[in-house]
């Protein structure tokens, strides 16, 4: 039986390596290129106290991080207007946990939304890669609503955004 607790990240070298390999099990998957993650953009989001950790009993099983700054380009005129949005980023689970179709993603999407409106956010803004269909068909199962694409062509990884009313 899984015993799921969530946690303010404290190490951030868990955090780190956490996210790193979730990075490398989706590249691998999607063929596609592997995100180069700064351990020192690691530290300082837990040392901020902005990533939030699932457990599966003391082992992290996945995490996301929740700020009231983007972590991503936003692209000028793709987002809905809020007043005060909140950012969903750094999203990763465990790669055995995503083969073995576990509920830790979903149950982190309900974290960060559940958080998101407790700290008063109006909408809860994410950038998601458009190849992880299952994470973007979970984030509009639960009420995220996906952004018409940005006029102007970009270079680098696929990304979508994704968006969800809070009020």
């Amino acid at each position: 039986m899984t015993e799921w607790t969530w946690e303010v990240a404290a190490d951030a070298g868990e955090v780190h390596e956490l996210l790193c390999a979730s990075d490398r099990y989706q590249g691998e998957r999607f063929h596609s290129p592997v995100p180069r993650r700064n351990p020192a953009t690691s530290a300082s989001l837990v040392r901020d106290g902005l990533v939030h950790l699932l457990r599966d009993g003391a082992s992290a099983a996945a995490m996301f991080t929740l700020t009231r700054t983007p972590a991503f380009e936003e692209p000028p005129g793709v987002f809905p207007l809020a007043a005060d949005p909140a950012y969903l980023s750094r999203l990763a689970v465990r790669p055995d946990l995503v083969t073995a179709a576990s509920l830790a993603g979903p149950l982190c999407l309900r974290r960060a939304i559940a958080l998101a409106g407790e700290r008063g956010a109006d909408m809860l803004r994410a950038e998601a890669n458009p190849d992880i269909e299952s994470t973007v068909e979970c984030m509009a199962l639960l009420g995220f609503r996906r952004c018409a694409a940005p006029s102007e062509e970009t270079t680098g990884p696929r990304r979508i955004h994704l968006y969800r009313l809070l009020t």
